[in-house]
């Protein structure tokens, strides 16, 4: 991965949203399940900068999830493809929050 700044760091995030008046989910879904990559220097500063993003697009984060860096999650065992690392490359370079996946919660989710 292009490196833009050494100390900045990519780290994978599953983020719990709830329902808020328009948060732009789709009707039946009482919230989603995010994965987001985003950058920081540090895994609370990649989660605090994402859930600020998160609430400026009127979402209502619940709670939030950290599988760590791409090291870190190749040393899991984690198999990562050639779009999540670039998606990886893009939340580095653009130093963003990139949301790659929404899936929905329904009731008993």
């Amino acid at each position: 991965m292009a490196r833009k700044d050494q100390s900045q760091e990519v780290y994978t995030l599953l983020v719990t949203v709830g329902r808020r008046d328009g948060d732009g989910l789709p009707d039946g879904w009482d919230g989603a399940a995010l994965l987001c990559f985003a950058s920081g220097r540090g895994e609370d500063e990649a989660v605090r900068e994402t859930i600020a993003v998160l609430k400026t697009a009127d979402l209502a984060p619940l709670e939030v999830e950290s599988y760590g860096t791409l090291d870190e999650r190749i040393a899991q065992g984690h198999e990562i493809g050639g779009e999540e690392r670039a998606l990886m490359d893009r939340a580095l370079t653009d130093n963003a929050v990139i949301v790659a996946q929404t899936m929905p919660l329904e009731a008993g989710d």
